[in-house]
């Protein structure tokens, strides 16, 4: 049996702006983890996820097509993950089989809360991994993120692709965008050994290491959001507030520069300074986009962690889901954590998950 890990992951600074092609954001891998597990079989296969037992999928290969047994289920991003990756064997000259694959999620919580850590995103990446060690295929993490990115915009038809990047590579990331209308015209033609070969058009992924005295906290507002329907929203008003909108990417992409620098200079101060200058960005966008980016419980979170004196915003679209709040080690965030407590806001044991530099698997 063949068993592969993807971390979740969350947005530090530079949402929205990061959808557009070469603008950069910042993102965490975190040590919670999707599990994919696959073993080879004789007759009909299956897609099974703990979460999901009751829409577990059972098939049979005909040729290089997979019939299903049942077509009503929630796998999408499995099944495209499935789709690119046995094309790309294909392409190998590999001989596609039949097995079981297992899904294992700890990015949600095991009563079913939500927290928007990226899970669709790190079970595209998953599936990709353990299907290419099924089929004993090379894959570096630059071809794991390029073949899991097609997969996932695949279904999605929007993002950035950036929590791909953190599934992939791990640890802190400076992640800039490549250009999807490329990638879309490229793909009309190209195969995918050649696609995955290419240099992406502004795809910029960096490794950055956080200052020592820099601690990470986590706090979930109890509602969860749909990054894909608010990134709708927002893309709605681009044309028609085009002057308010291109502003609001210039800033976006000085602070997100000034905010790398402060991680290559390890500077705290300067990277707390930028992350509370992308909150007033974002709030700006939300107002005149007229989307809910900071939502009440947001704010409470936000000002709770201000007051400790940590810097503190949203993490991702917003609307719900979590906020980030980066604090010096030297203080205590005890009295914080307990006002959380108090006005219903859950702090998530998670931590920063940091990846070795061997490829994904080897042929």
């Amino acid at each position: 049996m063949i068993t592969v890990k993807a971390p979740g992951k969350l947005y530090i600074a530079g949402e929205y702006a990061v959808v557009e092609s070469g603008f950069p954001a910042i993102i965490v891998a975190l040590d919670q983890f999707v599990t994919a597990t696959i073993s080879p079989s004789d007759t009909f296969g299956s897609i099974v996820s703990k979460q999901y037992q009751e829409n577990s999928i059972f098939w049979q290969r005909r040729g290089n097509k997979m019939v299903f047994d049942n077509r009503d289920n929630p796998f999408h991003y499995i099944l495209s993950a499935i789709s690119l990756t046995e094309s790309y064997a294909r392409e190998a000259g590999r001989e596609l089989g039949v097995y079981h694959l297992g899904i294992n999620s700890e990015l949600d919580s095991s009563d079913g809360k939500k927290y928007g850590l990226g899970s669709s995103a790190a079970v595209t990446v998953a599936t990709v991994k353990a299907l290419c060690e099924f089929y004993h295929l090379s894959m570096d993490k630059n071809k794991l993120f390029k073949l899991a990115a097609i997969a996932h915009l695949s279904v999605q038809g929007n993002g950035s692709l950036g929590d791909i990047a953190a599934s992939v590579y791990g640890g802190w990331i400076a992640y800039h965008s490549f250009d999807r209308q490329w990638l879309a015209e490229q793909r009309k033609t190209a195969s995918l050994t050649d696609l995955l070969a290419m240099d992406w058009p502004d795809l910029n992924i960096e490794l950055l290491t956080p200052p020592a005295d820099l601690r990470l906290i986590i706090g979930w507002t109890g509602s969860p959001a749909s990054t894909s329907h608010l990134v709708d929203k927002v893309a709605l008003v681009k044309a028609k507030q085009k002057s308010e909108y291109q502003t609001f990417l210039a800033a976006s992409k000085a602070c997100l520069k000034r905010m790398i620098q402060g991680f290559h200079a390890h500077n705290l101060a300067e990277i707390q300074a930028e992350l509370r200058q992308n909150r007033q960005l974002l709030q700006t966008l939300g107002t005149f986009s007229q989307v809910t980016i900071e939502t009440p419980m947001l704010k409470k979170m936000i000002t709770i962690a201000e007051a400790a004196g940590a810097a503190a915003k949203t993490s991702g679209a917003g609307g719900g889901d979590c906020g980030i709040v980066l604090i010096d080690q030297a203080i205590n965030p005890t009295p914080l954590l307990k006002q959380w407590a108090h006005d219903g806001i859950e702090r998530l044991n998670l931590n920063v998950h940091l990846v070795g530099d061997s490829p994904i698997s080897k042929a």
